[in-house]
């Protein structure tokens, strides 16, 4: 009885002092030491700011067309701050304010990120949710109408289907991929049919629209799997949108650990500009696809008890298979 009051105690004093240091930590953190516990902080230079409005969002969007390539300066597409996705922003803000919650996930966070990926706890937590564009930042790229219908929509990597929400009122059908359990639990909720990652390409039938988005620096086979979207695109009309965070670090999460893709693509480049010209030139061309549009996007995800939110560099393109 004695042993069992002992280590009850001895629990009950670590957890006091797991959360005194979290508060503590919380309170001395700042962007210059901050590694985030999200999915993809553990190769990346993540950057945040909770104030960051009107001006200084505006250099998410940046771009110097005279540092692109002859053939990606005719189809950059200019995007700007807008309403949905300060919305986003202030519900990411408001989330990081709720101390205990963020407690609760940062302790839940702990104890099993050694054995469960980071992507499945957020799924488990219901936090971390992406933003990659609002639904007129979409239009614009596609160069849609707001009633503009087709038939089939895949969603490659979904996560909890955030995104796919901003894309699938245009869709009859909506498909998704997911490897992490936990967020095929938020798919089915949404009623989006589940494909297995290695069912989508052999289902009989081709989608009108496939969205790659931040996946392919995570994919084990970058180049299979553009292989596998252009035959599975509708002939002629069916489009890729693809999302890049940049600079380009392809590393594959695989438990809790990270480790080097089988297919390794290297990006050349030091700005934003010569990296997007170069996966035009190098890359998609090669691999049989057309840039019709790219433009230079924030990837915003849900912060937690350190951090309102988290910014990372995309390049956002729609690719049409050549002949």
């Amino acid at each position: 009885m004695c042993n069992v009051q002992m280590k009850t105690l001895i629990f009950c004093a670590w957890v006091v002092f797991y959360v005194s240091f979290l508060l503590a930590m919380r309170r001395m953190w700042t962007g210059k030491y901050v590694r985030s516990p999200l999915a993809r902080s553990l190769f990346m230079n993540m950057v945040t700011e909770s104030d960051i409005t009107g001006h200084e969002a505006q250099k998410w969007y940046d771009c110097c067309p005279d540092m692109l390539g002859e053939k990606v300066q005719s189809v950059f597409v200019q995007s700007h701050l807008d309403a949905e996705t300060q919305d986003f922003l202030r519900r990411s803000v408001e989330k990081s304010s709720w101390l205990f919650t963020q407690l609760y996930h940062s302790l839940f966070s702990t104890v099993l990120s050694p054995i469960i990926s980071r992507t499945s706890i957020n799924g488990f937590l219901g936090r971390g949710s992406m933003f990659v564009f609002s639904k007129d930042q979409f239009r614009r790229l596609l160069r849609i109408s707001p009633d503009w219908k087709a038939e089939r929509l895949l969603d490659l990597g979904a996560g909890d289907g955030g995104v796919t929400e901003v894309m699938g009122s245009h869709f009859n059908q909506i498909y998704a991929t997911e490897v992490s359990t936990p967020m095929k639990w938020h798919l089915k909720r949404k009623n989006y049919s589940l494909l297995g990652i290695d069912e989508w390409q052999r289902t009989g039938f081709q989608y009108d629209l496939i969205s790659c988005l931040n996946l392919l620096d995570r994919c084990d086979e970058p180049l299979k799997l553009l292989q596998y979207i252009k035959q599975s695109l509708v002939p002629g009309t069916g489009r890729l949108i693809l999302a890049a965070v940049l600079p380009f670090q392809p590393y594959v999460e695989t438990g809790g650990n990270w480790v080097r893709p089988k297919e390794h693509i290297k990006v050349e480049g030091k700005t934003w500009e010569e990296q997007v010209t170069h996966l035009t030139t190098e890359v998609f061309q090669k691999m049989g696809f057309e840039v019709e549009a790219v433009t230079r996007l924030p990837y915003l995800c849900e912060g937690d008890m350190y951090k309102d939110y988290y910014v990372l560099d995309d390049a956002v393109f729609v690719l049409k298979p050549q002949n």
